[in-house]
C-alpha cells in the first residue's frame, strides 16, 4: 500500500471513530482531500486508493490537475468520476477559469464573485455548488462575511441561474485545544442550524458544513461538520516555492 493510500485510510479511520464519539455515521461526513501543491500523480494515487473528492486552492494549479486527470482517468479508470472543490480565495480576474473547470466553490464572500461566476458557468455544465466563506471568529485579517451578513450572501446567490447556494464554510484561526476548537465550530453549526430552519426558497439544497481539517477534525465532527478538508493528513507535509 503507498503512503498515501495508509494515510487516507487512516483518516477516513479518524472520521468514523469521530463520528461514532458523535453518535453520527460517517456516510454523513464527506472527505475533501485538499491536494494543493501535490501533482497529478499524487491524485491519482489517491483516486486508485478510492477517493474522489478533492480541493484546490490555487486556480491554476488546479485546471492544471483537472485538466490532466480528465484526459487520463477515462484511459486508467474508465467510468470514474472526480469532483473538483475550489477553496481558495477567488479574485474577479480569475472567475472564469474556477467556472469552467471546478464543481463547487467553497470560498464566496462577495456577491460580485458570484455574479461573476454565474455569468461566466458554461450552460452545458452542471449548476456550480456555491458554499459561503463566513468568518466565525472574527478575525480581522481573515476572509469571509460576517455571520450577520451570510443569510443575505445566500438569497442573493440563490437567485443567480447556473449557481446552486449549498452551505456555509469557515477556516477558524487555530486553537490550542478540542474544547476550544468544538467552541469555534459550533458557532458556525449554529449559523447553519439557523439558517437550515428557515427553509427559503432557493435554499432547498443547502446541506453543507464545510469545517474542519488534518488537525482539528474531531472537534468540526462533533460540532456537526457535514464535510472535512484533509490535505497533509493525506499527502504528507508541503513544500512551498520560494517567493
Amino acid at each position: 500500500m503507498t503512503t498515501i493510500a495508509n494515510n487516507l485510510q487512516q483518516v477516513l479511520g479518524r472520521i468514523a471513530q469521530a463520528c461514532t464519539a458523535a453518535g453520527r455515521s460517517p456516510a454523513d461526513v464527506a472527505l475533501l482531500a485538499v491536494s494543493k501543491t501535490f501533482g497529478a500523480d499524487a491524485v491519482m494515487e489517491a483516486v486508485t486508493a478510492g477517493q474522489r473528492a478533492f480541493g484546490e486552492n490555487y486556480i491554476q494549479e488546479g485546471v492544471d490537475k483537472i485538466v490532466a486527470l480528465r484526459a487520463s482517468l477515462p484511459v486508467s479508470m474508465p467510468g470514474v468520476t472526480l469532483q473538483w472543490h475550489c477553496i481558495g480565495p477567488v479574485q474577479s480576474n480569475k472567475t472564469r477559469p474556477v467556472a469552467e473547470h471546478f464543481d463547487w466553490v467553497h470560498t464566496v464572500d462577495r456577491l460580485k464573485i458570484a455574479e461573476r461566476l454565474s455569468d461566466q458557468r458554461p450552460d452545458h455544465l452542471p449548476p456550480l455548488q456555491i458554499c459561503i466563506q463566513v468568518n466565525v471568529d472574527g478575525g480581522a485579517t481573515k476572509s469571509g462575511v460576517p455571520p450577520a451578513e451570510a443569510l443575505g450572501l445566500l438569497r442573493a446567490v440563490a437567485k443567480l441561474p447556473r449557481l446552486q447556494a449549498r452551505g456555509i464554510m469557515s477556516i477558524p484561526d487555530h486553537a490550542p485545544d478540542f474544547e476550544a476548537q468544538l467552541a469555534i465550530h459550533t458557532s458556525a453549526r449554529r449559523l447553519f442550524d439557523e439558517i437550515s430552519a428557515l427553509g427559503e426558497p432557493g435554499l432547498e439544497g443547502f446541506d453543507t458544513l464545510s469545517v474542519g481539517m488534518t488537525a482539528d477534525l474531531e472537534a468540526a465532527i462533533q460540532a456537526g461538520s457535514t464535510m472535512v478538508r484533509v490535505g497533509t493528513g493525506i499527502f504528507g507535509g508541503r513544500t512551498y516555492p520560494a517567493a
